[in-house]
């Protein structure tokens, strides 16, 4: 046995918490209006981050004031799939302890922004009384489950949904403290005290993990430290697992950078959790806790390779495990617009801009919603899809957005409609710039363009933002990702496919916001006039490779 490795501090924080209390049990009731940095630390399990509001920063600071705090709050939605008291629930929360707004997320969640410390407990307990949690939205243990939400009748029929939610349920931490913190010890009694699956430090950082239908990458599988793709011939047989995925890198750090999961294996429908959750403990018992930038799954798959990788979860397992079938994909677009669903019924995904549901349109759901008592279920791409409607309430349903003036799918530019932000500023303690706030207008800008050159009715590059290289909106993968480099500039990224296979490259680094289309342009005109028939932007630009892109645009003088 080796000397036991150095632990960072955040996993000298997590071994001294007490599976999860410490120090957030007794600094709730403190009176202050934040958390300590190791509460803070530790509030994530619980699916809260704490902010401030850095736009009022030097403001305040020159008054003599300290930060002005407030938190985001994660509610963690396996599959993105809530019945329609749950939604009307957390759309009326919003008013009550949030900021007015729901944010949809990348991972199928929703998040409160500027809820108050004294906020917390109520919004939490609320949840809980609908059958919703927070806990693990956040933190180093698996987060919330993706899975494609299209509520085709052959998807339902291999219950895509069940297997997330029920993966979802075995993977929650056991520990007590989420009950006795947030719910006055309500289900505490019936749950385990230790920790099983993640032990007193839980995971060496955050894990992801994705469920794809086959030939649709709605989910972004590839990006997942798990993804799972059913193998279907006439009735489920198995399913395919990739490993090895995530996005995050840090500047200036030049081991970290993001990758692509890799196929491990085929499994039987009835071996799918036991594999599952043995990756989980291979990357639990040899992920590295001494640096958080180098400890997620992908860094341990990479160094030992997927052979070695495998061997070890053959052992957790105790059984070889097959070889992974190839999987093939046709389409990565996230069902906007009218659909058949196959018995009889229709749904309708809708458009929700950089997942910000706010005003006019936030009123428009809840009509919706109400009238005619529809599930609905959030997207990996920011939206939301109203299902089992009957095809006589198309008319109504489409009248009640047009009444609130809310845009429609087909009428909106395409380009727009395939774009994804994060947050990013004011609030996101990581971002280096802003995402959310300038995105509309850079892609907007963006359609002019192409308006201009006549590539508007497509094939339309994605376009994907973030504040920092953490990520969050996958940019990475994106035809076109933009990442904040630093105060008002981003690195460009070209050549990731549209089918969510495939790392774009390097561009340009150090681009002004303001001049983010300017230096496209070219690339966009070579795109014009040299691309095959049929061929995307993405695998265009890929076509070409990074320097010969910057050297016909003359972006490298």
């Amino acid at each position: 046995m080796t000397d036991t490795p150095r632990l960072s501090k955040v996993e000298q924080i997590k071994l001294a918490s007490r599976h999860l209390r410490g120090p957030v049990d007794h600094e709730l009731h403190d009176g202050n209006d934040h958390f300590s940095d190791e509460g803070y630390q530790i509030l994530k399990f619980h699916g809260i981050y704490q902010q401030d509001n850095r736009d009022v920063r030097k403001a305040r600071k020159a008054r003599g004031l300290g930060p002005e705090y407030s938190f985001m709050i994660r509610v963690a939605i396996p599959g993105g799939r809530l019945s329609p008291e749950q939604y009307l629930t957390l759309d009326r929360l919003a008013d009550e302890l949030g900021n007015t707004t729901l944010r949809f997320t990348t991972r199928q969640a929703i998040q409160y922004h500027g809820v108050r410390k004294g906020g917390l407990k109520p919004l939490i307990r609320t949840l809980n009384r609908h059958l919703l949690t927070t806990l693990s939205a956040c933190g180093d243990v698996v987060r919330n489950i993706v899975a494609c939400p299209a509520p085709f009748v052959d998807r339902q029929r291999i219950e895509l949904m069940q297997y997330a939610k029920a993966l979802s349920d075995r993977l929650k931490p056991k520990t007590r403290a989420y009950y006795e913190i947030w719910l006055d010890g309500e289900k505490a009694a019936s749950l385990e005290e230790d920790e099983p699956l993640y032990g007193a430090t839980y995971l060496p950082r955050k894990f992801k993990i994705a469920f794809a239908f086959p030939g649709d990458n709605c989910v972004d599988v590839y990006t997942q430290d798990i993804g799972i793709v059913p193998w279907i011939e006439e009735s489920l047989q198995g399913f395919t697992i990739l490993v090895g995925g995530g996005l995050g890198q840090s500047h200036g750090v030049k081991e970290t950078h993001p990758a692509l999961a890799k196929p491990l294996t085929t499994v039987a429908p009835a071996q799918l959790f036991e594999v599952v959750e043995a990756i989980v403990k291979v990357q639990r018992d040899h992920g590295r806790r001494d640096d958080r930038k180098l400890a997620r799954m992908k860094y341990l798959v990479e160094s030992w390779g997927i052979e070695r990788f495998k061997a070890e979860v053959e052992r957790y397992v105790g059984y070889a495990l097959p070889e992974p079938r190839p999987l093939t994909w046709l389409s990565a677009d996230d069902h906007l617009g009218w659909h058949e669903q196959g018995d009889g019924r229709l749904f309708f995904g809708l458009f929700v801009e950089n997942g910000r549901v706010r005003d006019h349109l936030r009123a428009a759901i809840r009509d919706v919603v109400q009238r005619f008592g529809l599930e609905v279920r959030l997207t990996p791409q920011q939206n939301i899809l109203f299902v089992n409607i009957q095809p006589a309430d198309r008319a109504a349903i489409e009248a009640i957005f047009r009444q609130y003036d809310v845009a429609l799918p087909g009428t909106i530019p395409l380009v727009v409609q395939n774009a994804l932000a994060c947050p990013a500023l004011p609030t996101c303690g990581l971002a280096i710039t802003e995402s959310e706030r300038v995105m509309p207008q850079v892609i907007r800008d963006m359609n002019a363009l192409l308006d201009r050159l006549g590539l508007h009715d497509g094939p339309v590059p994605h376009v994907r933002m973030t504040g920092c290289p953490n990520g969050c909106a996958r940019p990475y993968t994106a035809e076109i990702g933009l990442v904040g480099r630093s105060l008002n500039s981003y690195t460009i990224y070209l050549g990731g496919s549209p089918l969510g296979t495939r790392l774009g490259e390097v561009y340009l680094d150090n681009v002004k916001r303001e001049e983010i289309v300017a230096r496209l342009e070219p690339i966009l005109l070579l795109y014009q006039r040299e691309r095959n028939p049929g061929e995307s932007f993405g695998d265009f630009c890929h076509r070409l490779g990074s320097a010969t892109l910057q050297h016909l645009a003359g972006q490298n003088e």
